[in-house]
């Protein structure tokens, strides 16, 4: 079986590189797989492998990187329709125990992963995004409601490219009409997987490395912050900054309804 796995590292993110390939090539579908990388970066000192592609992508900044990974992904289209399977993974995903074929798609062809605790809040504080004029906007009493993250998902290469198109297609008509959704590549995904079933990996293959788990996690993401303050992007960790964030979430939550 080939497998294609996606993965972005521009900017300060290449630093985290190393540690993604090292983990994958140590816990990746071992013994079930042939996995190709294709790396889209602008730092042309990482070292190359035989199985790795590095495609040279300048960095655009947040958040434009992610914003526009999808046509990223379609500038070697043609080379993924010849992979059995297509996985992206956040630049800073670590593998910490074997994955198998648990994360290959079911009969829907896809695979995602809903954000850990998110979903045991009422769906009226998910982060959907709730301009009406956006290609990812999310209407409220249309049950059932899931958001799902946008750091793992993939699938057999024809269900995800379908993914990746639709994606790519719906942020750049938002963006030519000076919309960016509010948690951008990832309020699209939601949007598309809203009438798209994929199969729901466990919150063990989801694990922000920051959070206490009950569990040994498979699959984490690293805490960048904790590498680089700067990856905040100056939010306002305080109590008082806190605070303002749960009055914006429940404003939010109310306007959602009106």
């Amino acid at each position: 079986m080939k497998v294609a796995v996606l993965y972005i590292c521009t900017g300060k993110y290449s630093r985290f590189y190393t540690g993604f390939y090292e983990s994958a090539e140590k816990y990746l579908l071992k013994g079930l797989s042939d996995i190709e990388y294709f790396v889209f970066t602008d730092n042309a000192e990482l070292a190359k492998t035989g199985n790795v592609h590095f495609i040279e992508t300048p960095c655009a900044g947040f958040p434009y990187d992610s914003l526009f990974r999808f046509e990223m992904f379609l500038r070697i289209k043609e080379d993924l329709k010849k992979f059995d399977l297509v996985y992206f993974f956040n630049a800073n995903t670590a593998f910490c125990q074997p994955v198998g074929k648990e994360i290959f798609p079911d009969e829907t062809g896809l695979i995602a992963a809903k954000w850990p605790r998110r979903n045991r809040q009422f769906p009226a504080f998910y982060p959907y995004e709730r301009n009406r004029k956006s290609q990812a906007y999310i209407a409220p009493f249309q049950p059932p409601y899931a958001y799902y993250m946008g750091g793992i998902n993939g699938g057999t290469a024809s269900a995800y490219l379908n993914m990746v198109e639709t994606c790519a297609a719906n942020i750049r008509s938002d963006y030519m009409r000076g919309i960016i959704a509010r948690v951008h590549d990832e309020s699209h995904i939601n949007k598309y997987l809203r009438t798209h079933a994929c199969k729901v990996l466990p919150p063990a293959y989801c694990w922000p490395e920051e959070w206490a788990a009950q569990f040994s996690p498979i699959i984490i993401f690293r805490d960048k912050v904790k590498l680089d303050p700067s990856f905040g992007k100056g939010r306002d960790r305080s109590l008082w900054g806190r605070m303002k964030k749960g009055v914006g979430m429940l404003y939010r939550a109310i306007r959602w309804y009106v």
